[in-house]
C-alpha cells in the first residue's frame, strides 16, 4: 500500500483560495460543526435513564448538547491555534482556516475565549454540577493540547475521557444516576475511535507522520492494531454483559435489550472495515455522516433501544 510521505511542497503553507470567505464563515468552519455529532453522547443518559418522553428532560438534554457544541468548538479553536504550524505540513489539515492563514490568530483567540467562558456559564446556570463538568472538559482538552497529546497512551486515554465527560454531562443535565456501565461502555468505545484515528494518521502520513505529530513516533500500525483488537473485544463484551445483566433488566424494566447486540456488532465491524480496507478513521464524525450503512446501523440501534425501553 502506498503511503503519503511528506514532501517539501507539503511542508509549506497553502495559500488562501481565490474565493475568500467572510470571517464569520471561517470561524464557523473552525468550530468544526461536522464534529458535533460526538456531542450526541450527552443524550445517552436521557435515553437509558428513562427520561426520553419527559419534555423538561428532553429540553435540558438539548441545552447540554448546545453547551458542549460551544465548549468543544472553543477547544477546536485553541487546538488549531496551538497546532497551526504542524497542520501546515498535513495534506488535509493545512486547509483549515487558521493553518492556511485565512483566519487571524487574534480573532480565533477571542472567539475561543468567549465561546468557552459562555458555554461554561450557560452550563452552570442550567445545573451547577453541569458547569463543573463543562469546565472540567475544557480544562482537560486544553491540557491535552498543551502536553498530554505528546504522552504515549495518555493521549488516547484523554480523548476517551472527553467522550466520557460528554456522557456524564448528559446524565447530570437530566438528573439521572451515572451508571458504571455508562462509564465503561463509553470509555471503551471512545478508545476504539481514538486508536483508529491514530492508525489513520500513521498510515496516511507515512514517513512524514513524525514531522506532523511527534507522538506518532511512539506508535506503529502493528501496535495500534493490537490495541484496537483488545478494545474491540472489550467493548463488545462490556455491552453484551450490560444488556443481559439482571441488574439492567430490573432497572430498565425489560430483559430484551440484548436484541440490540447485532447492531453493535455490525457497527463495530463496519467501522473496522472502513479503517482497514478504505483507510478511514481520521474523522469518526465524518464517517458517521458519510457512510450509509454505518448511519443506518446507528439509526436502527437507536430506534430499537427506544422501542424496547419505551413501547
Amino acid at each position: 500500500m502506498t503511503r503519503l510521505s511528506a514532501s517539501p511542497e507539503s511542508h509549506s503553507p497553502v495559500p488562501a483560495p481565490a474565493t475568500e470567505r467572510s470571517t464569520a464563515a471561517l470561524l464557523v468552519a473552525s468550530l468544526r460543526p461536522e464534529q458535533w455529532t460526538k456531542n450526541l453522547f450527552v443524550f445517552a443518559g436521557l435515553l437509558f435513564g428513562g427520561r426520553l418522553l419527559q419534555e423538561n428532560a428532553l429540553w435540558r438534554a438539548c441545552a447540554a448538547f448546545a453547551v458542549f457544541c460551544a465548549v468543544s468548538g472553543a477547544v477546536y479553536l485553541f487546538n488549531d491555534l496551538a497546532d497551526r504550524h504542524a497542520d501546515q505540513r498535513h495534506p488535509l489539515k493545512r486547509m483549515r482556516p487558521i493553518a492556511s492563514g485565512q483566519l487571524p490568530v487574534r480573532t480565533a483567540l477571542i472567539a475561543g475565549a468567549i465561546l468557552g467562558a459562555g458555554g461554561i456559564l450557560a452550563a452552570a446556570l442550567l445545573q451547577p454540577l453541569l458547569g463543573v463538568v463543562a469546565a472540567g472538559y475544557v480544562a482537560l482538552l486544553l491540557l491535552y493540547s498543551a502536553a498530554l497529546k505528546h504522552l504515549v497512551i495518555l493521549d488516547v486515554l484523554t480523548i476517551a475521557a472527553g467522550f466520557v465527560l460528554r456522557s456524564v454531562a448528559g446524565a447530570v443535565a437530566v438528573s439521572v444516576p451515572i451508571s458504571h456501565w455508562l462509564l465503561i461502555c463509553t470509555t471503551l468505545l471512545a478508545l476504539f475511535l481514538a486508536l483508529s484515528k491514530r492508525r489513520h494518521e500513521l498510515v496516511l502520513l507515512g514517513e512524514g507522520a513524525i514531522g506532523h505529530r511527534r507522538i506518532l513516533e511512539e506508535y506503529s500500525p502493528y501496535l495500534l492494531d493490537q490495541m484496537i483488537a483488545v478494545v474491540t473485544a472489550s467493548t463488545l463484551i462490556a455491552y453484551t454483559l450490560y444488556t443481559v445483566s439482571p441488574d439492567t433488566a430490573e432497572r430498565l424494566g425489560t430483559d430484551r435489550l440484548g436484541l440490540t447486540i447485532p447492531f453493535v456488532l455490525y457497527g463495530i465491524f463496519r467501522y473496522l472495515y472502513l479503517v482497514h480496507q478504505k483507510r478511514g478513521g481520521g474523522s469518526p464524525a465524518a464517517m458517521l455522516l458519510n457512510d450509509g450503512p454505518l448511519v443506518t446501523c446507528v439509526a436502527l440501534w437507536t430506534l430499537s433501544v427506544a422501542l424496547i425501553l419505551y413501547v
